[in-house]
């Protein structure tokens, strides 16, 4: 296998390779692209978006900046908004539900490195999926890590850093984040 196929089947990969780098490179101009296009101009930020996206519903809307690895990898349902600075590391595949918002400086990694130093030095990432229910608030400043699914009627409070799986309807909060109570359906 080469290196992007080890990456999509979810295995260990060189991330400095020429195919994984190129596949980056693509991303990083469509998301340059995009955040260059004035707010004043939301009909075009929603057409660029649309190309950067692996799949959408109705009802887009995504705010500057936004920064992704691939782009192809993030599929979200209908109703979804994002505010300033989304971060999504779309190494492996983030599928997003119907009536999600998401706050600013939100990041989304589904990619991680070795624990061991050989590892980092040998340049190695695997992808692990993540998976955001139906009507989720994520507030500000949440980080969600690789592999990590929340459930539908979540809401994640500002600041928290997500690293287990949500249940659903529940308020989690904290660092690392923990149920807070559980929500009305």
């Amino acid at each position: 296998m080469n290196e992007l196929e080890k990456l999509d089947n979810g295995d260990w990969y060189y991330f400095i390779d020429k195919g994984v780098a190129n596949r980056k490179a693509q991303a990083a101009k469509l998301c340059q692209e995009f955040n260059s296009i004035p707010a004043t101009e939301p009909d075009k930020q929603t057409k660029k978006i649309k190309q950067i996206l692996g799949s959408y519903g109705k009802n887009l809307s995504v705010q500057s900046t936004f920064t992704c690895d691939y782009g192809k990898n993030i599929h979200v349902g209908d109703d979804f908004l994002s505010n300033f600075n989304l971060t999504i590391l779309d190494v492996a595949p983030v599928n997003i539900g119907n009536n999600v918002m998401i706050g600013p400086n939100v990041d989304i990694y589904t990619v991680n490195h070795p624990m061991t130093a050989q590892g980092r030095r040998d340049y190695l990432g695997k992808g692990t999926p993540v998976t955001i229910g139906n009507d989720v608030w994520i507030g500000g400043k949440v980080t969600i890590i690789p592999g990590v699914t929340i459930g539908n009627n979540v809401v994640v409070a500002a600041g928290a850093v997500v690293t287990k799986d949500v249940p659903d309807n529940v308020l989690v909060g904290g660092v690392p984040a923990k149920i807070i109570k559980k929500l009305e359906q």
